[in-house]
């Protein structure tokens, strides 16, 4: 299934990247039940949240804590499960980083 699934994906690309497939030097399929079995990931979202409306903006990852600073002194929150996401390449990491930038003024 996890085979046919990526070649599936494969013969997609290929179609806009041709001889893609044939660049692929090795891959693996992680279904949600082993990211969540290998990685602790709850559900297997690898988002660890929901990105719907109620966990978004200033609700993410929830209320009270979208600003990437927790009631401990010296400890932020950033990463998939902060804002802006996980779909963000580096997005999380650099908002937590502004604001104990600002915190240590």
């Amino acid at each position: 299934m996890k085979d046919r699934f990526a070649k599936h994906v494969f013969s997609e690309i290929d179609m806009h990247a041709s001889n893609f497939s044939k660049s692929v030097i090795g891959y693996e399929v992680l279904p949600p039940p082993e990211l969540e079995r290998i990685f602790n990931m709850s559900g297997g979202n690898i988002f660890h949240g929901v990105m719907s409306l109620h966990q978004l903006y200033w609700l993410r990852p929830i209320k009270g804590y979208s600003n990437y600073s927790t009631p401990i002194k010296g400890l932020y929150l950033c990463g998939s499960g902060t804002h802006p996401g996980g779909g963000v390449t580096g997005g999380p990491g650099r908002l937590s980083a502004l604001n104990v930038l600002e915190d240590m003024k």
